[in-house]
């Protein structure tokens, strides 16, 4: 009797310690597998009005992007990407330290017709994308377009940029390069000519994607090498983000930094010293094809003559002594000579002959 009952308390005490570990090891996988959440204050809204988009379980500090987008459905995605939401009215939104936001977002009619949602995504940090379905009042309805096939690709490998920048690009002209990805077809069915969209993204801005289709067929469990054209706007610099999508998911983010079109600016500083100093010499060679003619006018400007005043009769000259003369006058004429008397060939002097 001893026994059992030393029995059962040990079985009581091992049944008290296993409740509370079966009521928390449920909770732990459930906490993990918790993704980002958002909710709207309205379901319905019409053009102009105003809702409440909130959500929690994000990455803090994470910047999202808040679209209203047609063509769309949860769990479907946006099948024309980002063309097909109100980008011009979209908003921004920055989780706090909880992991939680909270931003208000202007109802607008999206370019595609409804089933409409209410895409967030992130930005920078945490990429994950949230769509909840959102009606649009007197926007017009259509059915989503059906996908053709039952593939699934993924991708099996990093991604990479290839290809370099020429000597156009240092002038500001478009970069180009290649988004090189290996995929792999995980559904049972080929995928034949899959269309890939490719988009590029600078800073906060959401990418602006564009359809590039690959030709081929990928077979059920078989795996292909994708190359992607991309291209920048004419004179685009810093850091971008090239992103590959797939059916609404994103399946390649990939940085790219591009140097600064310095050659433009060496341009604009040799147009800034060049053209002054060719006008300088313009100007120059003006000022020295009008000098001339100045000078010349002035020289040839006729002059005044004064009026005519009487002569008057000069005074016969007194004779000049020797002694008045300068020592270098006086030493140059002779004693014996008058300026009259002096020898000469024609009358040659008679002094001693008499």
């Amino acid at each position: 009797m001893t026994h059992l009952r030393t029995a059962a308390g040990a079985l009581l005490a091992v049944l008290l310690l296993a409740v509370p570990l079966l009521v928390l090891l449920p909770a732990a996988p459930a906490a993990a597998e918790a993704g980002p959440t958002v909710a709207l204050s309205r379901s319905e809204g019409g053009k102009g009005g105003e809702i409440t988009v909130s959500g929690s379980g994000w990455k803090p500090g994470a910047l999202l992007m808040l679209l209203v987008c047609g063509q769309a459905a949860p769990g479907k995605g946006v099948i024309g990407g980002t063309n097909s939401c109100a980008n011009t009215d979209g908003r921004a939104a920055t989780v706090d330290a909880k992991g939680a936001f909270s931003q208000k977002l202007p109802v607008a009619e999206p370019p595609k017709p409804c089933p409409c949602v209410v895409h967030v995504a992130g930005v920078t940090g945490q990429q994950d994308a949230v769509d909840v379905a959102f009606t649009v009042a007197g926007h017009p309805t259509a059915p989503l377009p059906e996908t053709s096939g039952g593939g699934r690709l993924a991708v099996l490998a990093s991604a990479r940029l290839e290809g370099s920048s020429g000597v156009l690009v240092w002038f500001g002209a478009p970069a180009r390069r290649e988004v090189v990805v290996t995929v792999g077809n995980l559904g049972q069915t080929p995928v034949k000519d899959p269309v890939f969209e490719v988009g590029t993204s600078h800073g906060v801005f959401a990418p602006r994607y564009e359809e590039r289709q690959w030709r081929g067929t990928i077979e059920p469990g078989r795996k292909a090498l994708v190359r992607l054209p991309v291209e920048l706007a004419a004179g685009a610099h810093g850091d971008h983000q090239v992103s590959v999508r797939y059916g609404g998911k994103v399946l390649v983010e990939q940085p790219w930094g591009v140097g600064r079109p310095w050659g433009v600016t060496l341009f604009w500083v040799l147009l800034a010293v060049v053209v002054p100093a060719g006008l300088f010499r313009i100007g120059m060679a003006v000022v020295d094809r009008v000098r001339p003619a100045a000078a010349t006018t002035r020289r040839r400007r006729p002059r005044v003559r004064r009026a005519a005043t009487p002569a008057v009769p000069a005074a016969p000259a007194a004779p000049v002594r020797a002694s008045d003369r300068a020592p270098d006058e006086r030493a140059a004429v002779l004693p014996w000579f008058t300026s009259d008397s002096a020898p000469s060939e024609n009358s040659p002097t008679t002094k001693g002959m008499s």
